[in-house]
C-alpha cells in the first residue's frame, strides 16, 4: 500500500469514524431531550393515554421518524435510544398518520391502555353492533376525529347497501341518528348508493361542531366527501366547514331534520327498527346508522342555580359578549378555548377542580400561560362552584372557607364533557364494553 493510499484511507476511516460519533451523540441528545419530556408529561398526567393513542412495537420499529414527521401534533412522538416513543399520549386526537407513515407497521392505534380502560359500544369491523342492522359511525364508536368520522360514515353505508335495499313500502333502507361528521357523510353516501334514508338530527347541522365557538379550527387535513370530491382543508374555521357540508347537501337534495331527537330504537320481529322521535314521529327502517357524539348530552354539576338563563354549556358566539364578568368551569381544551376566546372583551375567571391542566393541547397550554402570566384571567385550581345566584356566585377556592367566597357574576359556562348515551343504546340491545388495550382498524 502507498502512503498516498494509507493517508486516503486514513482520512476516510477518520471521516466515518467522525460521522459515527456524531450521530451517536446526536442520538444521546435526542434521547436525552425525549426523556425530560416524557418526565414532564407524567408529572403533569399527560403521559397515561385517555382514549385513542399509538402503540409502538420495539422489536419492529427502526427509528425512522416517519411517524414523527407525519404527526400534526407537538411532541406526541419522540425518540428514545433509536426507538419511537410516545410522549404527551393525552394529546393524541387520532389522525392516524404515524400509523400510515411507519414504512414498517411498527405502530398501531390503540383505544384504552392495560390500566385504564375505554367504555365503548361493540361494532365489529364493518361498523355493525351485536344487533344485526344496527351501525355505529364517529366520536360515539371510539374514534373522534372529523376526518375518520367522515371515512366511517361512509364506509358504514356502504356496507349497509350491500344487505341490499328494503323493497316493503313505508320502510326505509336506512335511518341515520346524527348531522354530524358521520350522520352528514353517511346521508351524502346514501342518496349516490340510491338507498331511501331520513336523517335525524337532535340539535342543529353539524353536531358537535355546530357546538364550537365561532372562530375554532377545526380542521387541518382534507377529506373527501361523497358527492362533493376531496375538500383541501387547512386552518379550517367551524363556519367554512358548516358551508360546505350545507353545500353538499344542498346540490345533493338532502334535507336534515333538525332538532328532532330520537327517544329510541324498537327492534322488530321483521327485521326492521322503528324509531320514536320525543316529538311523536315514527319511522320505521331496514338499517340505522347512529352517528351521535359521546357527549350526547352535557355533563352537569347540580349544584343549585344551574339551571339559570345565564348558565350556559356551548359557546357559539364570543365575539357577541362584552363588558360581562366570566365564570368559566372546566380544565380541557373547551374550556380553556372559550375563556381565551372571552378575555380581551369580558373579565373572565376559570375554575378547575384539579392543581393544573392535564388535557389540553401543547398550543392550548403555552397560550394560556401566556394569558395567565399577562392578567388577561384568573385561573382558580382547585376550587368548586358551589352555587350560582342571579347576579353572583359562590366559588370555594384552595385559599376561600369551606362555605365559598360571593363573586359578582353575569355568565356561567360550564364544560366538563359530556354522558355517554348508555341507556340509550342498552335500550336498543348494544352491548357496551370496556376496552383495555385494544388495536383499533383504521381506514
Amino acid at each position: 500500500m502507498t502512503a498516498d493510499s494509507i493517508i486516503i484511507y486514513s482520512i476516510t476511516l477518520f471521516f466515518c469514524l467522525f460521522v459515527v460519533w456524531f450521530y451517536v451523540r446526536m442520538g444521546k441528545s435526542e434521547s436525552r431531550g425525549t426523556l425530560e419530556k416524557i418526565e414532564v408529561a407524567q408529572l403533569e398526567n399527560r403521559f397515561e393515554p385517555l382514549s385513542l393513542h399509538p402503540y409502538v412495537n420495539l422489536n419492529a420499529c427502526i427509528g425512522s421518524r416517519a411517524c414523527i414527521k407525519a404527526c400534526p401534533e407537538k411532541d406526541i412522538l419522540g425518540i428514545v435510544d433509536g426507538k419511537a416513543t410516545v410522549i404527551n399520549a393525552t394529546n393524541c386526537i387520532g389522525h392516524g398518520a404515524c400509523f400510515h407513515a411507519c414504512p414498517v407497521e411498527a405502530i398501531s392505534l390503540r383505544i384504552g391502555t392495560e390500566k385504564r380502560g375505554v367504555e365503548l359500544p361493540h361494532v365489529n369491523q364493518s361498523y355493525e353492533t351485536n344487533v344485526k342492522g344496527l351501525y355505529i359511525a364517529g366520536e360515539l364508536g371510539g374514534m373522534g376525529l372529523i376526518k375518520n368520522s367522515v371515512e366511517q360514515g361512509k364506509v358504514a353505508v356502504e356496507n349497509i347497501a350491500k344487505q341490499g335495499k328494503s323493497g316493503k313500502e313505508g320502510v326505509l333502507d336506512i335511518a341515520i341518528i346524527g348531522a354530524g361528521p358521520a350522520g352528514i357523510s353517511g346521508s351524502l353516501t346514501a342518496k349516490k348508493l340510491g338507498l331511501s334514508f331520513v336523517t335525524l338530527e337532535q340539535d342543529s347541522l353539524g353536531g358537535t361542531v355546530f357546538t364550537f365557538p365561532r372562530s375554532k379550527i377545526v380542521m387541518t387535513n382534507p377529506m373527501d366527501l361523497p358527492l362533493y370530491g376531496k375538500v383541501k382543508l387547512f386552518d379550517t374555521s367551524k363556519e367554512e366547514l358548516l358551508r360546505i357540508w350545507n353545500d353538499a347537501l344542498g346540490k345533493n337534495k338532502i334535507a336534515i331534520h333538525e332538532n328532532t331527537k330520537v327517544e329510541s330504537i324498537v327492534p322488530l320481529v321483521d327485521d326492521t327498527f322503528k324509531l320514536i322521535t320525543t316529538d311523536g314521529m315514527e319511522f320505521i327502517a331496514n338499517h340505522v346508522l347512529i352517528a351521535i357524539g359521546r357527549r350526547g348530552s352535557p355533563r352537569k354539576l347540580n349544584i343549585p342555580g344551574e339551571d339559570r338563563t345565564k348558565v350556559a354549556y356551548r359557546l357559539l358566539e364570543p365575539e357577541l359578549i362584552e363588558g360581562k364578568k366570566v365564570l368559566v368551569v372546566g380544565g380541557g381544551d373547551s374550556a380553556v378555548e372559550s375563556a381565551m376566546l372571552l378575555m380581551d372583551t369580558n373579565e373572565v375567571i376559570l375554575s378547575y377542580r384539579n392543581e393544573q391542566f392535564a388535557r389540553i393541547k401543547q398550543k392550548n397550554s403555552e397560550k394560556i400561560e401566556t394569558a395567565i402570566k399577562d392578567k388577561k384571567l384568573k385561573v382558580y385550581f382547585n376550587s368548586e362552584l358551589l352555587c350560582i345566584n342571579e347576579n353572583d356566585i359562590v366559588l370555594r377556592t384552595e385559599d376561600s372557607p369551606s362555605e365559598g367566597i360571593l363573586m359578582q357574576n353575569d355568565l356561567v359556562y360550564i364544560f366538563i364533557g359530556g354522558e355517554l348515551p348508555t341507556q340509550f343504546l342498552h335500550n336498543a340491545g348494544i352491548e357496551i364494553t370496556k376496552r383495555f388495550g385494544q388495536i383499533v382498524r383504521k381506514h
